[in-house]
């Protein structure tokens, strides 16, 4: 009875008085249900927040570096010299780049949940390597495990969110995921700043890496009973058990059944179009190069760059990626600690905790805009506010006296890092913390967390493979951040740095301009098809103003 007594009134929410005719088209009747949800509903927040712990670890991973750069000292047995840091850090982006594209490939093979099964395992592994190694290249290797853990999660996870949630609360909840990240971040700080405070000087800085292996072990245990996602169950001709993970997900009533019906054709449809022109395209093969190991890869490989649309999706997802860290944001959140410490401040890991929580609060008014004003927009609107703020940071470093050994093994750790820059003389080392956080806040609004929808641009087929791809540029431009900013501040000088980072932004603004559609509310199979015709930018703001 209560089935039939909630129908009549959802029915008359979306305009459906009577039983849909024959003539209507009930993938329009699904999508119109879908967009009138009003919350996403339980199951799907634990499914989230499930998932979301590897963005607390890709986080904490980000953020606990920063802390203990300037803890370590001698414990690796000698001072770390400018170079050790640069390669400490950029281990971790080096090995997440190599094992992106992998993932793509695992993920499926082995499904969404066991990527991130073995990336916990990995995360684990990394953090008690890190915590009791007693050497660089010991810390190097730690770092690198850490590195296959987070490339791995960092794809994984938005792919999973974004292949269970409806589409009107997608962006919303790929959000909550980077939220986390942000949350990992401020716990880190808080966490390095009270082992500076109060711990050991030697091994402290040990139980901040280790640590990081407690929330990897949380969700290893609780994805063991979360479900795969639908479409990937549909891939492998496991239907039924899609069905029942939709029925969750949308929930009970006999018009959200009816829903979850005709998600699942199309779904299923989806993936019966895509087997088909595979079988097409290797029509010509012999049945030995269609069983060869690499039959299979090297035809998505092929439809991923064959396809224009595919092409498009591939271009814009490593555009946002590839924006998303040579905009030089990652190199604050690694070395914060190290430039709050060159230009005088006291408490230097305390003060990149200020930069960590603005970081945090600006994902939380995220959370609840970014599927009201839409992707495309939110990006035009802060990108321009991170430039004004890179500008104004690198004006602050004009007027301070940097420390004379600035371009010694250790400046972070010297004493004259302290007494170059006295305490009374603060507005510009003040302008810059202001700058900065200016420049985060934009940040977190947008570019932080945009890109991470990049699975929505990809149709099924190849929606792992491009993600992957996506991903990989992520971590090379990581990569490339990590190991040129401390160079880069000591031969070209921190203003003129900035001053390229916010060029970077201005470029990347106008690129955004001119090829990125809006997603708002659009189904996953939507926005592969209006990205097949062109880039769609028009159609895309016609349809989000509809």
């Amino acid at each position: 009875m209560a089935d039939s007594a909630e129908e009549p009134l959802m029915r008359h929410e979306v305009g459906l008085e009577e039983e849909p005719s024959q003539d209507v088209d009930l993938s329009d009747v699904s999508l119109l249900l879908e967009k009138n949800l009003r919350h996403p509903g339980y199951f799907v927040w634990l499914l989230t927040l499930s998932a979301g712990i590897s963005g607390l670890l890709f986080g904490y991973d980000t953020g606990v570096i920063s802390a203990t750069l300037v803890s370590i000292n001698s414990s690796l047995g000698h001072q770390l010299t400018t170079l050790d840091k640069s390669l400490i850090t950029s281990a971790t982006a080096l090995f997440a780049l190599f094992v992106s594209p992998i993932s793509g490939v695992l993920a499926d093979t082995l499904g969404r949940k066991r990527v991130l099964l073995l990336a916990d395992l990995a995360f684990i592994l990394g953090a008690v390597m890190q915590a009791i190694t007693s050497s660089v290249p010991g810390m190097i290797i730690g770092r690198s495990i850490v590195g296959l853990a987070v490339g791995a999660g960092s794809f994984v996870t938005p792919l999973y969110i974004a292949e269970l949630a409806p589409a009107k609360f997608r962006g919303r909840l790929i959000t909550l995921n980077v939220l986390f990240i942000t949350l990992g971040q401020v716990v880190a700080y808080v966490v390095g700043w009270a082992f500076t405070q109060w711990g050991n000087e030697n091994t402290g800085w040990r139980w901040m890496v280790g640590l990081g292996a407690v929330p990897a072990a949380i969700q290893c245990m609780v994805m063991l009973v979360m479900p795969e996602t639908p479409r990937w169950l549909v891939m492998v001709d496991r239907t039924h058990e899609a069905r029942n993970v939709l029925s969750k997900v949308y929930g009970g009533g006999r018009d959200i059944q009816g829903m979850v019906d005709v998600v699942l054709k199309n779904i299923e449809s989806e993936v019966r179009e895509e087997e088909e022109a595979k079988r097409g395209r290797m029509r010509g093969q012999t049945k030995k190069e269609q069983n060869a190991w690499f039959a299979g890869s090297k035809d998505v490989w092929g439809e991923l760059f064959r396809s224009p649309g595919n092409r498009r999706a591939l271009t814009i997802a490593c555009l946002l990626q590839g924006l998303q860290q040579l905009c030089g944001f990652n190199s604050l959140m690694y070395f914060s600690a190290t430039i709050f410490t060159l230009i005088g401040f006291a408490s230097p890991t305390l003060t990149s905790l200020s930069v960590a929580f603005t970081n945090f609060i600006l994902t939380c008014v995220a959370l609840l805009l970014i599927d009201r004003i839409g992707r495309r927009r939110i990006l035009l609107y802060s990108i321009p506010i991170m430039a004004f703020g890179l500008l104004l940071c690198s004006a602050g470093f004009v007027f301070i006296i940097l420390p004379t050994d600035l371009i010694a093994d250790n400046p972070s750790s010297s004493a004259s890092a302290h007494e170059s820059v006295p305490l009374s003389e603060r507005t510009a080392p003040l302008l810059v913390l202001a700058s900065v956080m200016l420049y985060v806040g934009a940040y977190a609004l947008g570019l932080g967390n945009v890109p991470w929808m990049q699975s929505e641009l990809f149709p099924l087929n190849v929606r792992s493979l491009g993600s992957g791809i996506s991903t990989s540029t992520n971590w090379g431009a990581n990569f490339v951040v990590g190991l040129t900013f401390l160079p880069m501040m000591e031969f070209l000088t921190p203003a003129w740095t900035f001053v390229i980072y916010a060029v970077v932004c201005v470029g990347g603004w106008i690129c955004i301009y001119c090829i990125y559609p809006e997603t708002k509310g659009l189904s996953l199979e939507e926005t592969g098809a209006m990205l097949a015709n062109g880039w769609g930018v028009r159609e895309s703001l016609r349809r989000s103003e509809a």
